[in-house]
């Protein structure tokens, strides 16, 4: 592996970061100049834009027949969010969740995750399942876009670190800060795929672990930056709404894109299909009974997630190859969601029961 494989991967992950950066700020404030609602502007536009990099470095697999490394970095993506993320973050500082998040977008992340899993019984995801997963993040935005137009308020926009239309700045200085942030998201793609396809080929590491792994953790940056900046400054539930939000758009999004343009469609292998999709649809399920826990997630539920990723991840490395790996890992990975929700549930019952 030489050095120059090496300075395109990193150089690549730098792109993608930073087109990701003035992508947001561009769209933001061109959004802000139109007087579109603050509320939706932090649902879609920052949510969706800390996915962008996702959504190249997927799409850039799909058209070039890499469908491991395109389906691998939604997976190792949403995995990465809720377990890393959202950990992190509460070992921070707890974590207050709105009602919002637990009424509609986290069933909404359940439902997308096991859609995504029925889609792909067949070994694949192809450009029909690619056009129904499009149609559905359109509609969720649309409604989005339509219920929060009430809540267009000073306010939301100070929270959501939105600049109010007198401050968006010219409208010419904004497209060019969205097409520069786009430029900038494809060039760093391009290298960055490339980098991973060539260190995974030198050091024998299957594009399935590269994705899961490295590709993952390193477009989802853009959420480990908005998250953990959100958590320090204590700004509700926007560390929260991020990931949630960011987790639809991989699923919705990212693979209905990417499925769309794969010439023969993204394969999807008995490996990913049980295990790597398990897990994903699991840590989205344990999102539920720890958000309805005090509405609140806790430093100790923080701990758990961050110990459960650095479990997986020790377990897609040492699986690589055909080896065993940590013995009775994948049902345990599989079935933690199971007593974590009995737990939150006793927990639940017990701060309702009656004080006598």
């Amino acid at each position: 592996m030489s050095l120059t494989v090496i300075v395109l991967f990193v150089v690549g992950l730098v792109l993608l970061v930073a087109g990701a950066e003035v992508l947001v700020k561009g769209a933001s404030r061109l959004a802000a100049g139109f007087r579109i609602s603050p509320l939706v502007i932090g649902l879609t536009v920052v949510a969706f834009g800390t996915s962008a990099p996702e959504l190249a470095v997927s799409t850039g697999a799909a058209l070039g027949g890499q469908g491991d490394i395109a389906l691998g970095n939604v997976l190792g993506s949403n995995i990465f969010n809720v377990l890393f993320i959202l950990g992190l973050s509460a070992l921070i500082a707890p974590l207050v969740v709105s009602r919002q998040l637990i009424r509609l977008d986290v069933p909404l992340m359940i439902g997308a995750s096991m859609l995504v899993i029925l889609l792909s019984l067949d070994g694949s995801l192809g450009r029909f399942d690619g056009i129904l997963l499009f149609v559905l993040i359109v509609a969720y935005t649309l409604f989005l876009i339509i219920s929060s137009r009430k809540a267009n308020t000073p306010s939301d926009a100070a929270d959501l670190g939105v600049p109010d239309a007198e401050h968006s700045g010219s409208v010419m200085m904004n497209v060019l800060f969205v097409a520069g942030g786009l430029v900038m998201l494809v060039l760093g793609a391009r290298w960055l795929v490339n980098g991973a396809v060539v260190m995974a080929t030198s050091m024998g590491v299957s594009e399935r672990v590269v994705a899961l792994t490295i590709v993952a953790a390193g477009t989802s940056l853009p959420e480990v930056a908005t998250s953990v900046i959100a958590s320090i400054r204590g700004q509700r539930d926007i560390a929260v709404g991020n990931v949630v939000g960011s987790n639809i758009f991989n699923l919705l999004a990212v693979l209905g894109v990417a499925s769309f343009l794969a010439p023969a469609g993204i394969a999807v292998s008995e490996a990913v299909l049980r295990f790597d999709m398990l897990v994903m649809f699991a840590v989205a399920l344990a999102c539920l009974p720890i958000f309805i826990s005090g509405m609140r997630i806790n430093r100790w539920e923080g701990l758990l997630f961050m110990a459960y990723f650095v479990v997986y991840n020790i377990h897609v490395v040492t699986t690589d190859g055909g080896a065993s790996g940590i013995p009775g890992l994948p049902s345990a990975m599989l079935f933690y969601v199971m007593p974590l929700t009995a737990v939150t549930l006793l927990v639940i019952l017990w701060k309702g029961a009656p004080r006598h």
